[in-house]
């Protein structure tokens, strides 16, 4: 039975955590040999994706657990190297879990295509010119691209900018036109590039100027995923402090980073903290999604925080994580990549919506267990905790000594590699 909420996970052995897995995913022989092969990412295939392939970068996979989304469990794979992440996720996922889990929604899926058009002799002209051929010019962008069509989307609307209009240089100012692309599961990079490189000449003829850029944005505004959930006090105490002290500290922390941009970058990475694992995992451009997340978070005039956070009318947290998520679950990438492959067995999405709203969520989750720990005893205690095992290595430690080598050094509150191989050294004599 699939479920998220696996007791002792975190205790198990690497081998005894990737059979049950194997156990609960319905692993193939084969897939179970991507998941575990020395070599996930196999030096032919990688050398098909990019240009002067030498060899592939692994990042951990882990699993965030305990999620529930809308109802439905969710064991979520999360790529990342950063110690504490995945733990801290998990640990906020089970306290909404038993506040209800969290909620979710996503709009429809447009993406933007942008065509750039300079040296028009009457800008306003040229704008007319396109707004009046406006539905021939979708007629001709869906028929650069008849397969999306024939799968429910395609180029649905039309808009048209006029950028620097006062300005009296010939390089600012510009016409740029906006064509919305139902891009369906997929992320629709290649779709929407298409697309608006074959509408250029005939926008070139309507303006009588000239086309330079045609490409797709990243900053996905019509195409957003949203994250709720409602915490009751109780649920976030501990045996230092009250819930209602807790809440209070997480909204006046939220509060810090909605008010101060120094603070708000800081925040805000948290955030990115858990998105970029999950993008990164069921491979997906984690880039485009980081820049249109920070152009979001500055939609106001000011950089703020992400995330909001307020005490509702019974005294419950509150939370809420809207942001642009330009993901799929088919083409680039996804169906290239065994192990992304393998992330979407795992995660069972039947749409890049479904993924987009499991996304934020780990965004929200993420965001909540960094404000908790640092309202409370500061984020280096787990954080440092866990990271002290990764110094262990580095300074020379394995098998049983990596975990006796990590506990002295936060004993002795002292997590740096100098110390560790003096522990080392200690150990061996």
């Amino acid at each position: 039975m699939r479920t998220s909420r696996i007791p002792g996970f975190y205790n198990m052995t690497v081998e005894e955590r990737r059979a049950l897995v194997a156990k609960m995913y319905g692993l193939s022989g084969e897939e179970k040999n991507d998941l575990f092969s020395a070599e996930p990412l196999p030096v032919g295939t990688a050398d098909k994706m990019i240009e002067n392939v030498v060899g592939s970068f692994p990042l951990p996979l882990g699993l965030g657990l305990n999620f529930l989304i809308n109802g439905k469990e969710y064991a979520i794979p999360m790529a990342i190297e950063e110690p504490s992440v995945v733990a801290s996720a998990s640990y906020i996922a089970k306290i909404v879990r038993e506040a209800g889990g969290f909620t979710t929604e996503a709009t429809d899926r447009l993406m933007i295509g942008q065509i750039q058009v300079v040296g028009c002799p009457d800008i306003y002209a040229a704008k007319d010119a396109i707004l009046k051929e406006k539905q021939a010019l979708i007629e001709d962008a869906n028929a650069a691209y008849p397969s999306m069509v024939a799968r429910g989307g395609g180029a649905e609307d039309l808009e048209v900018r006029i950028l620097n209009e006062e300005s009296g240089s010939a390089f600012s100012q510009m016409l740029v036109l906006h064509l919305y692309v139902n891009t369906c599961d997929a992320m629709g990079a290649n779709i929407i590039n298409t697309m608006v490189e074959s509408l250029a000449p005939i926008v070139e003829q309507l303006t009588d100027g000239k086309v330079y850029l045609r490409i797709l944005s990243n900053y996905a505004d019509r195409c957003l995923a949203r994250a709720r959930c409602v915490i009751p006090p109780e649920l976030l105490a501990d045996e230092n402090y009250t819930g209602e002290e807790v809440r209070d500290g997480v909204v006046h922390a939220y509060e810090f980073a909605a008010s101060d941009p120094y603070r708000a970058v800081t925040h805000n990475k948290g955030i990115m903290n858990g998105i970029d694992p999950v993008v990164i995992a069921t491979g997906n451009d984690w880039r485009a999604v980081e820049a249109g997340a920070h152009a979001y978070a500055v939609r106001h005039g000011s950089y703020g925080s992400m995330t909001t956070w307020y005490v509702d009318h019974e005294g419950n947290l509150v939370g809420e994580l809207e942001l642009p998520m330009s993901v799929g679950t088919v083409g680039g990438s996804i169906n290239v990549h065994p192990i992304s492959k393998l992330a979407h067995k795992i995660l069972g999405v039947e749409s890049a919506q479904e993924l987009a709203q499991i996304i934020v969520s780990v965004g929200l989750a993420q965001n909540l267990g960094a404000l908790k720990a640092l309202v409370t005893d500061g984020i280096q205690k787990g954080h440092m905790a866990l990271h002290s095992r990764s110094v262990a290595i580095a300074a020379g430690a394995t098998g049983e000594m990596i975990d006796i080598i990590a506990e002295k050094l936060v004993d002795v509150k002292e997590i740096r590699v100098g110390k560790a191989k003096e522990l080392v050294e200690e150990y061996i004599k």
